[in-house]
């Protein structure tokens, strides 16, 4: 088994992975990883499993070392961390390769390893980010807008009404009180935002197939009224980790 480790601003993804797929996959609090506490919750997620190997990426620079250390001191394994100097199985066309979010890159890799290319990945974190592999098989850059509960948590915060709402389907499409309007507005306004740039991206591409793969968070929410995105994969950034794992390894 390999040990993967999705290190985000909130939350640190870990998950196990054989040779075919991942396997189990749990949420740790990234503030635990950079306090260097997540040592035993490790040793308890993988419980049995006989590691061979442990790859990680990361887009909070204070949780790197951290990381590496607990699975040295808990495992005695060096973690293979995704870069874009380690990354295989996709080319990078983008003018600075050590700018782009190793998540992303991950993200990249399984879509293109599993849809083909060119494929459009659209992660919904707390940024929702657009990558894009080319007909060539190379990461060539994407898109960043606002995440959804960063829209509606600003409209909170910055107005004197307007509640702190739960994202979820709306009812209608006019709403009828205040939190049917702001839902109506994040979710049917969203789906309309990534419907937009799809097809954006689509046009520049001059695609007339693009798979789309959806992953985070709100992916399958957004996915459920957009026929354009083509698969939701929750642990996406992990499956290219283990992708990752395996290209070093054999």
């Amino acid at each position: 088994m390999i040990l993967l480790l999705d290190i985000g601003n909130t939350h640190t993804h870990i998950g196990l992975g054989n040779a075919s797929k991942v396997t189990r996959a749990r949420d740790l609090k990234t503030a635990d990883v950079i306090a260097g506490n997540i040592g035993p919750e490790l040793v308890r997620f993988v419980g049995r499993s006989k590691l061979t190997g442990a790859c990680f990426c990361s887009v909070v620079p204070a949780a790197t070392a951290p990381a590496q250390t607990a699975t040295g001191a808990e495992f005695g394994l060096t973690a293979l961390q995704l870069t874009s100097d380690t990354l295989r199985g996709v080319g990078i066309r983008y003018p600075k390769p050590r700018t782009i979010g190793q998540d992303r890159l991950a993200n990249a890799l399984a879509a293109r390893h599993h849809f083909g290319d060119p494929v459009l990945v659209v992660d919904f974190g707390t940024a929702v980010t657009f990558d894009v592999v080319d007909r060539a098989g190379d990461y060539i850059g994407g898109i960043i807008a606002p995440g959804l509960a960063a829209m509606t948590d600003y409209l909170h915060e910055k107005t004197a009404l307007l509640p702190r709402i739960r994202i979820r389907e709306p009812r209608a499409v006019v709403g009828k009180d205040t939190e049917q309007a702001m839902l109506v507005g994040a979710v049917h306004g969203y789906r309309g935002l990534v419907r937009g740039l799809i097809g954006e991206l689509k046009r520049d591409l001059r695609a007339r197939r693009l798979p789309v793969v959806a992953t985070g968070g709100y992916a399958k929410l957004i996915a459920r009224g957009l026929p354009e995105i083509t698969a939701v994969r929750p642990d996406l950034t992990l499956e290219g980790l283990r992708l990752l794992w395996h290209a070093h390894h054999g």
